[in-house]
Parts: C-alpha cells; sequence; structure tokens
C-alpha cells in the first residue's frame, strides 16, 4: 500500500505525482481513507492554512442555451423542468451581489447560458461588474460560454477577476457528453481568457460515467493548465437531461479520493467544492475541507444547494476560518 504522507511530501517538496501515484490516491481503501486525508491536508495546509473562501452565483440568463451537454439542464435538448428567461436587469444581479457580500462570500459569480456571449451581453456584464465594484466591493467572476480575447479584455478592463469555463471531463471522453463544441473550443476560450489578464477557473464534473483513466487524465489537464480555482462539481442527474438515467456509482469517500486527488495535482489552487457537494459526500461532507479550501453556498444554477448560515457552521465546527477579502486563495498560487 503507498505511504500516502510520502506523497504529500513530495509534492511539498516541488514534486508531482506520476500517474501510478495518482492511481493510487484512486485506490485508497476505505478503512485508510483518513490516512489519506491527513496527508493531503499537510499540502492544503501549507499552502493555504486553515481558511476558506465562499463563493455565490447567479443564474443571469437561463435555459436559453443552443448546445447539447448532455448534463445541463439548460442545454437544447433538455426538457427538464426550470425557469428559462433572458437577462435579469442589472438591478437584479446587483441585489444578488450584496446577497453574496451578507454571506461572506469572497467571489462573486455572474452566469449566463449560451454558447458564447454576444458583444451586447458582454457590454452589459462590464457595465454591471463596475457597479458592483463601486457599491458592493465583492470580486466578481463570469461565466459566459465560449469567448475570444476581445471580448475577455473587455471584461478584464471592467475589473472581472476571473472567467469560469470548465473543461468538464478529459478529451478523450468529451465527445460522450457534447457534441455541439469540442474540448479544444473550450481550452481555445481559457487561453483567450487568460490572455486578457483574466485569471482562470476551472475545472471538473465527475460521476458522467467517466472511466479512471479519464479521471486521472482531468487532473493531469488542470495540473498543466494551472487555473487559479478548480471547482469539483459532481454530477446532478436532472430528470429531462440526456444524462437522466446515469446511475450515481461515487460514494462519499470516492468523493473524497477524488478531492485529495486534484489537491495533490494542484496544490497550490483554490479547490473548491460545488454541485452536488451535498448529496454525494453527505454526512462525510465536512471532510471535504480537508482538501478543498473553497465552497459554494446557496445553489447552483438550476439545482438548490446547502445555505449559506449551513455552511459557514460546518465550517466553524471543522476548525476552519471563513476569509472574505483575501488576495489570493493560496499564499503562492500562481
Amino acid at each position: 500500500m503507498r505511504d500516502f504522507d510520502i506523497l504529500a511530501q513530495k509534492v511539498l517538496q516541488g514534486g508531482q505525482l506520476t500517474r501510478e501515484e495518482g492511481r493510487d490516491v484512486l485506490h485508497c481503501p476505505d478503512t485508510q481513507i483518513l490516512r489519506l486525508l491527513s496527508a493531503t491536508y499537510r499540502v492544503r495546509s501549507h499552502f493555504c492554512g486553515r481558511r476558506v473562501h465562499l463563493h455565490m452565483l447567479i443564474n443571469a440568463k437561463s435555459g436559453l442555451c443552443p448546445e447539447d451537454c448532455h448534463y445541463c439542464s439548460q442545454s437544447r435538448v433538455s426538457t427538464a423542468e426550470i425557469e428559462r428567461y433572458p437577462m435579469v436587469t442589472m438591478q437584479r444581479i446587483l441585489e444578488k451581489a450584496h446577497e453574496a457580500k451578507k454571506a461572506r462570500c469572497r467571489r462573486y459569480c455572474i452566469v449566463i447560458s449560451t454558447r458564447g456571449a454576444t458583444r451586447r451581453e458582454i457590454n452589459f456584464v462590464a457595465e454591471v461588474v463596475r457597479k458592483i465594484r463601486q457599491e458592493v466591493g465583492i470580486a466578481c467572476c463570469c461565466s459566459m460560454g465560449l469567448i475570444d480575447e476581445e471580448k475577455a479584455r473587455i471584461l478584464s478592463e471592467a475589473g472581472v477577476e476571473q472567467y469560469n469555463h470548465n473543461l468538464n471531463t478529459s478529451e478523450n471522453y468529451y465527445p460522450s457528453i457534447c457534441t455541439t463544441h469540442t474540448y479544444q473550443d473550450r481550452l481555445n476560450t481559457l487561453h483567450a481568457a487568460r490572455n486578457a489578464g483574466l485569471q482562470l477557473c476551472s475545472g471538473a464534473i465527475f460521476g458522467q460515467g467517466e472511466s479512471e483513466e479519464d479521471i486521472l487524465d482531468i487532473a493531469e489537464a488542470l495540473r498543466e493548465l494551472q487555473p487559479q480555482s478548480i471547482p469539483v462539481n459532481f454530477l446532478f442527474a436532472i430528470k429531462g437531461t440526456p444524462f437522466e438515467h446515469i446511475k450515481r456509482t461515487l460514494t462519499p469517500y470516492d468523493c473524497l479520493r477524488i478531492l485529495c486527488l486534484i489537491r495533490l495535482y494542484n496544490p497550490q489552487q483554490e479547490v473548491r467544492l460545488s454541485a452536488a457537494r451535498e448529496s454525494y459526500l453527505r454526512t462525510l461532507q465536512p471532510l471535504a475541507l480537508y482538501a478543498a479550501n473553497s465552497v459554494f453556498v446557496s445553489g447552483y444554477l438550476t439545482e438548490p444547494g446547502q445555505n449559506y448560515r449551513e455552511t459557514w457552521q460546518m465550517i466553524e465546527d471543522m476548525g476552519f476560518e471563513i476569509e472574505e477579502h483575501a488576495e489570493q486563495a493560496c499564499v503562492t498560487a500562481v
């Protein structure tokens, strides 16, 4: 059996896990899960201390996406019973920003359902972000689909801190979850955002039927990309989506193993507990903080989530502290 403390020490000394070492993390016996968490926490603690950053999002344009992402309730192939509406008002986005601030969030994310935002949408959101920075004083992230460097620069100049665009799964498995755009299209957007001066927020969705090799591939891809934030999502098998019949195979221990893998592969990044964390991790959710240093609160686009006050309590009970205004998620994040 692999000594996880040795793996942690290797990472702390600047080394990278090999694929076989990553596989050993995913194969950690249930009886050794606390040892794995303890080793992972050495890395998390070294780079991120005991801090936790909270994040909240607004679904600013819902259910009008022409893409066919099989996991998404807002895609054109979805018949899910969700709200569908065009871009909300500036006032509504500002109200939600104030709510995020009240919830002690480090960052507020404006999300729209689209293949790629129009120039008009980009300009509108840029104007909103300027107002949020002046009136609310909270960092902003945007998720507006496929964009080029020119559009990304408008957001950057408005003060957007990060651009969210998840890789979602491995390059090999990507055609199984979406056919209307490619994995490379997503990478191109991320590179455009970075070139325009935006930090990157990019992660994955686990539990979509991917293999162990796909999990390792996406962990390696994220390590190569080095986004500032890595959301770790789990699949909501939403009724009316192509993936509604995917059987849940990930146990809470499996989810903890994946979170440890992402942390050990990306020791300095902000690793965020994201979609479906509540239902996948269940009573073991607090243990995830030994790997993750960030948490989404109060819902995920079309699905509900844990109230921010309950998240505060979980963080407090575990002896961690909420940091609302950190310049960086971890001390030496790139």
